[in-house]
């Protein structure tokens, strides 16, 4: 299945040379999941504090489907 990664804040470093501000298509196979699709683009599941799927946070076991827009969030530190 075909999906959309945007990596956000420090995770954009982790892009595939090409992406377009931390934006990049990505495939995975029918029934994926967001933790496969982390250790298919080579991002510890620790790196992430926020997943999203087309808007709505989830979970590592969360079921992908075609065309899902991911997005992947760092901590944020500040103050």
């Amino acid at each position: 299945m075909q999906l959309e990664v945007r990596l956000f804040a420090t995770l954009r470093e982790a892009a595939p040379q090409g992406a377009i501000v931390g934006v990049f298509p990505a495939t995975l196979p029918d029934g994926g999941t967001v933790g496969e699709l982390l250790k298919e683009i080579g991002i510890s599941a620790e790196k992430v504090h926020m997943r999203m799927v087309n808007g709505v946070g989830v979970t590592d076991d969360y079921i992908l489907k075609e065309n899902d827009r991911v997005g992947l969030f760092p901590p944020v530190g500040g103050g």
